[in-house]
């Protein structure tokens, strides 16, 4: 009795051993061989979220900043937590349902429209969006790469169980967001920001739902600390997709991809220009959550690196001047009013001053303008605007210089011997020596006077100092225009100034560029006398843009040293400590000029802005810098615009002081009727940058007496 009692014990223990061991096993299999070892006390799910790194900031050469960040907030929806819910598709629904209602941007990149007849939209997105639509439909074996999307809709229907009752369109925008929540599961793609720099009205409306997975996370957005600078400034926005091919291929020095395929980066201007240095290095972190979305491990893998601050060579306190003279000076100019006055018909204008000695860009306006500020809330006004005040006309309008193209000529002349200082011209008010051909251009003075009066004998600075056509026209048949060209080319006409943005390179009157404008008409394309003649008062094919025309001035300044025109000063740390690059001056060139043209040209540019007691005749600019206490060098330019009844182009150019310039500066006005009213906007630079009260009165036109 005894033993089988024991054979009991002993079986029973065997049995009860058999049975820990068998749950052993199967605790170890579910812990420890289906979890790779990474063993949690409830299910938990990893996911990792793009931390944006901050751009940097744009500063003035003063230190100013002018673009910076400011703090905002992202919507994010956790994919996991969001499919693990109990009702998945009505949380969706109710929360694009809200979006709708209160008018809420939010992202959706499903490839198809949102409403009937429904269509595919591919081709809005790059080729790795496109990359990521076909890996969703391979992924969901039953649906063909080439489904129409009307049967994709419904397809979609079936598989995410969406409610019969619900129309296509409801379906379609739940589809959205659930097609964005798949792609974090088939791909490397960080969590779904469901919503960038929510406002606070939004958010709290939003978090009001408490939909499943729904985080806030902390991020920043681009901010204008000024009205000024729009054209140059420049803003960010989403890649395109010929963009994203580019910044694919770019690598960190580990040879990691920089950028995200939904960064935001430069579109324009510095923010454009200086991509490289401003954009940062996203962080990467790891959330381990739990279905209910409880956070119960967080750590960075990479942490977010902000990028470097660039200071440019922009002086805030000048473009500030330029830009609300510009306005001034046009608006005034169109509110005459003589129906008939020159310059009625304005249209815009541009203004770019430089560092003499550098070759720095110190202002560069462009008029019409807008605001940074609120030019995405804007933008459909801005487009339709007719006077396109997106045109940047400082680096992208070229037009014929005018006068102040005969500083060229002036340097052609006497460098080819067939002028020098003393040298004089009888000017008789018609250049008739083609007039056989129905060629007999005049001089502006001699037809705008009653008694048909010439500028008399005279040189070569007093030919600057009155802007004499006459004088000129005989320099253009003496001279070819090989050589006339050449001349105009080494002081940067119709070249490359080196500036960081875009810039139209115009062109110089030749031969070739005729050949070239007027490609398939012999009747015009053929060079004549006539052309030389023109090109040398900087009309024919002249077309230069208010920014080449500031580095030539620059040029002549320096005695022929032609500089690259750049806006960047130097490349500093995110905390401002380190020096990242400095930006040194960089010569691009050499113009040969000799010393009669040199003292010829910067005698008769000084005379242009100061009274001559010693002559009948005062610059056309002196009503401006006549009593100026800074001596200024000036040259004034008219140019006809080639349409019947508008009035002329206006072209200033000036730099000071006389005997050590440092400042140059250009300025363009469309359809402004003369040169010289222009100078008026070169004047408010100027006296901020001497810290001048203001001086001057009414304009002295081109070819006229005072």
């Amino acid at each position: 009795m005894e033993r089988i009692s024991q054979f009991r014990v002993r079986a029973f223990t065997a049995i009860f051993a058999l049975v820990l061991c068998f749950f052993a096993y199967k605790l170890y299999d579910l812990q420890i061989v289906k979890t790779g070892g990474k063993v949690n006390n409830v299910t938990a799910y990893t996911t990792w979220t793009r931390v944006k790194a901050a751009r940097g900031d744009i500063l003035d050469r003063n230190g100013n900043v002018l673009v910076g960040n400011r703090a905002s907030y992202d919507l994010v929806i956790n994919h996991y937590v969001m499919r693990s819910s109990p009702t998945p598709n009505q949380s969706i629904y109710d929360l694009v349902t809200l979006c709708k209602d209160l008018d809420i941007e939010y992202t959706d990149r499903f490839p198809v429209t949102q409403s009937r007849p429904f269509t595919y939209t591919l081709d809005d997105y790059n080729s790795a969006w496109q990359g990521y639509f076909q890996t969703f439909l391979q992924n969901r074996g039953q649906l063909d790469s080439d489904i129409s999307a009307p049967m994709l809709i419904q397809q979609l229907r079936k598989s995410y169980e969406i409610p019969e009752a619900w129309t296509d369109e409801e379906a379609r925008l739940v589809i959205g967001i659930r097609y964005e929540l798949s792609l974090r599961d088939l791909t490397n793609l960080s969590n779904y920001v469901f919503i960038a720099d929510a406002s606070d009205e939004d958010l709290s409306a939003i978090m009001e739902l408490s939909t499943p997975g729904m985080n806030v996370e902390s991020s920043t957005v681009r901010e204008y600390h000024t009205e000024y600078a729009a054209h140059i400034l420049g803003y960010v926005g989403a890649m395109s997709k010929e963009q994203w091919e580019y910044y694919k291929t770019i690598k960190d020095e580990e040879g990691e991809q920089i950028y995200a395929m939904d960064a935001e980066v430069g579109q324009s201007g510095f923010e454009q220009a200086f991509e490289q240095y401003l954009h940062g290095t996203d962080g990467i972190r790891v959330d381990t959550v739990t279905p209910d979305g409880t956070v119960i491990d967080s750590y960075y893998k990479i942490e977010p690196k902000a990028g470097n601050n660039v200071e440019t060579t922009i002086d805030i306190a000048l473009q500030r001047a330029a830009e609300e003279q510009l306005e001034a000076t046009i608006l005034e100019l169109q509110n005459n009013p003589n129906e008939k006055a020159a310059g009625k018909d304005a249209e815009g204008g541009s203004l770019v001053a430089m560092d003499v000695k550098t070759g720095q860009v110190l202002a560069c306006a462009s008029y019409p303008t807008y605001d940074l500020a609120t030019f995405f809330e804007n933008y459909n006004e801005i487009v339709a605007d007719e006077r396109d005040p997106l045109y940047n006309r400082a680096l992208n309008a070229a037009y014929p210089p005018g006068s102040t193209y005969k500083m060229c000529m002036v340097i052609a002349a006497m460098n080819a011997g067939t002028l020098n200082m003393e040298k004089t011209i009888e000017t008789k008010g018609v250049y008739d020596k083609y007039i056989d051909t129905d060629f007999a251009p005049t001089c502006l003075y001699y037809t705008s006077t009653w008694e048909l009066d010439t500028h008399g004998t005279i040189n070569a600075s007093m030919a600057l100092c009155v802007s004499c056509n006459y004088f000129f026209y005989v320099l253009g048949d003496k001279l070819a225009i090989s050589y006339i060209d050449e001349t105009a080319k080494s002081l940067g006409l119709g070249e490359p100034t080196g500036i960081e943005l875009y810039e139209n390179i115009g062109h110089r009157a030749n031969p070739e560029t005729k050949a070239e404008v007027y490609k398939g008409d012999r009747t015009q394309s053929g060079w004549y006398n006539a052309d030389t003649i023109l090109t040398a008062i900087g009309q024919s094919e002249n077309r230069f843009s208010t920014m080449q025309l500031c580095s030539y001035v620059n040029t002549l300044a320096n005695a022929g040293t032609r500089y690259r025109a750049t806006f960047l000063s130097r490349i500093v740390s995110t905390d401002y400590r380190n020096l990242v690059l400095e930006n040194r001056p960089e010569v691009l060139g050499k113009a040969e000029i000799c010393n009669d043209a040199y003292l010829s040209y910067m005698q008769g540019m000084r005379m242009v802005a100061s009274y001559n007691e010693s002559t009948r005749y005062h610059g056309t600019a002196v009503s401006i810098f006549g009593d100026y206490p800074i001596e200024v060098c000036a040259k004034t330019g008219t140019a006809q615009t080639g349409i019947p009844n508008t009035s002329d182009h206006g072209q200033f150019v000036c730099f000071a002081p006389y005997n050590d310039p440092q400042i140059s500066v250009a300025v363009f006005g469309e359809k402004a009727g003369s040169g010289s009213v222009m100078g008026h906007v070169a004047k408010a630079v100027l006296d901020v940058y001497f810290a001048v009260d203001s001086v001057g009165d009414v304009p002295v036109y081109e070819n006229q007496m005072s």
